[in-house]
């Protein structure tokens, strides 16, 4: 049984940094690509970065050069490191492993960017 639990999130000021972490068990996690959705409330879920079973990166514009993805396969675990955060960043994020044609989903944490 495949299972992806998300961690991490909490309530910060805007300016601020948190760091996600999403530990994947049940699946080989090294051939997969994986990637974090970020969904506010009464959007759609949208992807915000990709970490690639070899290591490629890739992030939406709106986190460029603030949010940075990584993996560690020995812990089956791929970080969301989120910095100078903003309000529009808040909402719930979601880690997906992705190797086709499977995907699996984790739960989601919440993040909330406020003062």
């Amino acid at each position: 049984q495949v299972q992806l639990v998300e961690s991490g999130g909490g309530l910060v000021q805007p300016g601020g940094s948190l760091r996600l972490s999403c530990v994947a068990s049940g699946l080989i996690f090294s051939v997969y690509n994986m990637h974090w959705y970020h969904q506010s409330p009464g959007n759609q879920r949208e992807l915000v970065a990709t970490i690639t079973n070899d290591r490629g990166t890739w992030y939406a514009g709106s986190v460029q050069g603030r949010f940075t993805v990584s993996r560690d396969n020995a812990a089956n675990t791929v970080y969301l490191q989120m910095n100078n955060l903003k309000p529009e960043d808040t909402g719930e994020y979601y880690c997906k492993a992705e190797y086709s044609p499977y995907n699996y989903w984790g739960q989601g944490t919440q993040v909330t960017v406020s003062s």
